[in-house]
């Protein structure tokens, strides 16, 4: 039984495909393909943005980008099409639901703005702990309000989301979606770690409905 949905944000809620290229000066479709180099390597995804520019403080070029006013923005197109339905059927099938995810404290603002069919929305910049580091889990049990037996952590990053949400003691889906979750789907370990492998978020519906 599933009492409550713990949801991951980037490339599991929201889009992230957006800002970067268009700061740094380089064609959209060139970045996605050095984000795609690295996600096939193992690596982290900011090493796209080093990769476009040899050296770049990350930290300092976002501080720099919100200086100029070209920070964070979120807004409904940033959503993937199947969040608010799956996730209002989540919680009309009477489970809670809880985002949370290795985000800034003002992506967690712009988030609560778009008044999800959510109970808590949460965001590592605010809990001072992210991914996939285990303090980071025991918040998202914590806010869950159930056992860790019956909470579900669905995301697309095995290391980030799946393997230490199982490590956790939590119940884990991992979604077939972005880069990450697109190129690890059909890979045995992801497979064994994850409870329920799924394409789209209305999956989430016949889990917790079972």
């Amino acid at each position: 039984m599933i009492r409550t949905v713990v949801l991951d944000i980037g490339e599991t809620l929201t889009r992230d495909d957006r800002y970067w290229a268009d700061w740094l000066g380089s064609p959209r479709h060139t970045l996605s393909a050095l984000v795609g180099a690295v996600v096939v390597d193992g690596r982290d995804n900011a090493d796209a943005l080093r990769l476009l520019r040899p050296g770049l403080d990350v930290t300092a070029e976002y501080a720099a980008r919100e200086a100029a006013g070209r920070g964070e923005q979120l807004d409904e197109s940033d959503l993937y099409e199947d969040v608010r339905p799956a996730l209002a059927a989540v919680r009309a099938a009477g489970v809670r639901v809880v985002v949370a995810g290795n985000q800034s404290p003002k992506a967690g603002r712009l988030l609560r703005s778009l008044d999800l069919p959510a109970d808590v929305v949460a965001v590592s910049g605010d809990w001072g702990v992210s991914k996939p580091a285990a303090a980071f889990f025991e918040r998202v049990s914590e806010v869950s309000g159930a056992p860790a037996t019956e909470t579900l952590y669905v995301g697309d990053h095995p290391a980030n989301d799946i393997h230490p949400a199982r490590a956790a003691g939590l119940r884990t889906a991992h979604l077939r979606r972005g880069p990450w979750g697109h190129w690890w789907a059909d890979d045995s370990e992801v497979r064994a770690a994850a409870d329920w492998s799924i394409d789209s978020l209305h999956d989430l519906v016949g889990i917790v409905n079972a």
